[in-house]
């Protein structure tokens, strides 16, 4: 009996202006405006959970050079109290992908909430593809 969900990609999500900050408000007109692409943010990790690439915009989310990320566990940007990180982790090898939210914590200390969808290479490594929902000074 195989137990892995379907692949069903994201579908893109409308935010209410007053639920999302003045700069991802304004990202989003110069989306409608067509003036610019949002960024996206990927990583790649291993069985460990340790980087072994993550996308420039990543790094610049998350305040840290991506050379500083790189071999770093993913728990180092996570934020206290997210989830079980272990529990989950092997939860996503039964599964082989995943989805939801995320705490992500900047290196200045303030709270960046991420959509993401994960999913099993076939070199064994993790690849997500992330979507910032929202940050919390």
């Amino acid at each position: 009996m195989n137990h892995k969900k379907p692949y069903v990609p994201p579908r893109l999500t409308v935010y209410d202006p007053k639920d999302v900050p003045e700069w991802l408000n304004l990202m989003h007109q110069d989306l409608i405006n067509g003036a610019r692409v949002p960024p996206t943010y990927t990583v790649v990790v291993d069985r460990d959970r340790k980087y072994v690439h993550v996308s420039e915009s990543f790094s610049e989310l998350v305040g840290y050079k991506r050379e500083e990320l790189i071999g770093k566990r993913y728990d180092h940007v996570t934020a206290p109290n997210t989830i079980d990180i272990p529990t989950a982790h092997k939860l996503f090898f039964t599964l082989g992908y995943m989805h939801g939210l995320w705490m992500l914590v900047h290196r200045t200390g303030y709270r960046i909430l991420i959509r993401y969808e994960a999913w099993l290479r076939p070199d064994a490594n993790i690849q997500s593809n992330i979507e910032l929902v929202q940050t919390i000074v």
